[in-house]
């Protein structure tokens, strides 16, 4: 699928690698819409992206009334939708039991779960509801692409619900393939590792230093951009589908 003239759809798409993927997917002919919370950023981002190439619309993914009365939205304006990426997420780390021996409160590990997992497939069941009524182009009509981490596969200490919720969204990447095949929607994860984000750029060079050499080859933090380049890729690749791609440096986290 060529992203020339297409609708995407991009949640978490006022900061970093949301934010970087409504970039690259702007400068390569796309409409965007922003799904996020932070009013002031999404604000900003549709300035530099262009107010009549994108929008930006305050939704709380996981809603499922916020979610259905976006998407209604981006139709009527952009008349589509024609991919989504999912790069909303909040990974606060703690441990199950603390220093005092009290349990960690479910209502976190829930909000956790709730935004990464349960938004991601409340975006999708949505965006996909609208992306069956395009027409049929080379067998597509649409593309959805998840964010999972590399936690998915080797979470961190303090992670137990990070790394469930992101190992939701890749256990959930092939069924959701399979289950979109034929209406002509293919289903992809990205799975980043450490990525230069402005969040991470604010921490102290030593703490950055440290990351990037923990990382085997290239010895560096991972470019917002390079995600949103992959993201491109996996949306004009066409054979790509009910796949999860690494995107890490060959990292493989240790404990802590």
């Amino acid at each position: 699928m060529n992203l020339s003239g297409k609708v995407a759809v991009v949640t978490g798409g006022a900061s970093g690698l949301g934010r970087a993927t409504t970039e690259v997917f702007a400068e390569r002919g796309a409409s965007v819409a922003i799904f996020d919370l932070n009013a002031d950023a999404g604000a900003e981002a549709v300035k530099a992206l262009g107010e009549d190439k994108s929008g930006f619309w305050a939704v709380d993914v996981a809603s499922a009334d916020s979610v259905e009365k976006a998407v209604g939205e981006v139709v009527e304006r952009f008349g589509r939708i024609d991919v989504l990426v999912n790069c909303a997420g909040i990974g606060p780390a703690e441990k199950i039991v603390d220093r005092d021996g009290e349990p960690m409160p479910l209502a976190n590990f829930e909000k956790i779960v709730g935004i990464n997992l349960t938004g991601s497939f409340n975006v999708a069941r949505c965006c996909a509801a609208a992306m069956a009524r395009n027409e049929l182009v080379d067998g597509e009509r649409g593309v959805i692409i998840h964010t999972a981490s590399v936690a998915a596969y080797e979470g961190q200490i303090g992670q137990c619900a990070y790394s469930a919720s992101k190992g939701g969204v890749v256990g959930m990447t092939l069924p959701m393939a399979r289950d979109l095949a034929k209406l002509g929607i293919r289903v992809n994860t990205i799975a980043p590792g450490i990525m230069g984000t402005p969040l991470l750029r604010g921490m102290p060079d030593n703490v950055q230093q440290s990351l990037a050499a923990s990382v085997p080859n290239p010895a560096r933090l991972g470019e917002p951009s390079e995600f949103g380049g992959l993201a491109a890729h996996i949306v004009e690749n066409g054979y790509i589908n009910g796949e999860t791609i690494r995107i890490d440096g060959a990292i493989r986290m240790q404990p802590r």
